[in-house]
């Protein structure tokens, strides 16, 4: 980015875990402005989300919102909304929609939300972990695994918190709102993923109107955590040619 030109901050939204962004996924992103959160608990609208956000990116005028998995349907909500200030729009692992079109893994999805305790514990968050899982997240500059993200979900996902996500996911629809998306997008995809799949990505793409997707190689669901630096290399590289397209339409 040109260095006289003011440096929006960067709003990064968690995934279904909660979990704000960690210092090391955020460290690349260098000198940038930054701001992360962590999600509400027991929410189970994501409408509600996007309230949450939008009262924390509230004192911002100049913003670019990042979401990944979860926190991808939460930004493209809060974008819908075209909120003043905001510059671009990054969604990673994203959907408008809810993603699984399987009746038997909706029906699932809808038992592993109501798990307590044990179960909770042992059968959904493995069997969650084993859908995030690709051949590649060992491959990437933080090597994950499923035993990996367990552990993140079980350090900050109550299973109360689990199952309002699921349900907000799984009622939530934007495709026929992607219009109202005025601001450039990024969609970030990665080759493998289990969890989204590949027509969600194609549906946003063909929705918002000044969107471009670029898929990251050998890179799965949980890529944010596994590929930070090229996560991030793909986020820097389109937010510098979004400030030379503005440096070009002012010359």
């Amino acid at each position: 980015m040109n260095t006289s030109e003011k440096i929006p901050t960067l709003v990064f939204i968690p995934c279904f875990s909660g979990a704000p962004w960690s210092a090391e996924q955020l460290a690349p992103y260098g000198d940038a402005p930054q701001r992360t959160l962590r999600l509400p608990e027991g929410v189970d609208d994501m409408e509600r989300y996007a309230d949450y956000v939008e009262n924390v990116v509230a004192d911002l005028d100049d913003w670019v919102l990042v979401g990944d998995s979860f926190g991808a349907n939460i930004a493209l909500a809060l974008a819908t909304r075209r909120p003043r200030g905001l510059r671009a729009l990054v969604v990673s692992g994203g959907f408008a929609a809810n993603p699984v079109t399987s009746k038997p893994w909706k029906a699932l999805a809808r038992v592993m939300g109501k798990t307590r305790g044990p179960f909770y514990r042992q059968l959904t968050l493995r069997a969650h972990a084993h859908r995030l899982a690709s051949p590649f997240d060992g491959e990437g500059q933080v090597p994950w695994s499923e035993a990996r993200s367990r552990e993140l979900f079980l350090e900050n996902t109550p299973a109360v918190s689990f199952g309002a996500r699921a349900r907000a996911a799984m009622t939530a629809d934007y495709v026929d709102v992607l219009g109202r998306v005025q601001v450039p997008t990024l969609i970030l995809t990665p080759s493998h993923d289990v969890l989204i799949g590949e027509d969600a990505s194609k549906v946003m793409l063909a929705g918002i109107p000044d969107a471009r997707e670029v898929v990251l190689p050998r890179t799965g669901h949980m890529f944010r955590f596994s590929h930070p630096v090229t996560y991030a290399a793909a986020v820097k590289d389109f937010l510098a040619a979004q400030s030379t397209t503005r440096q070009g339409a002012r010359a």
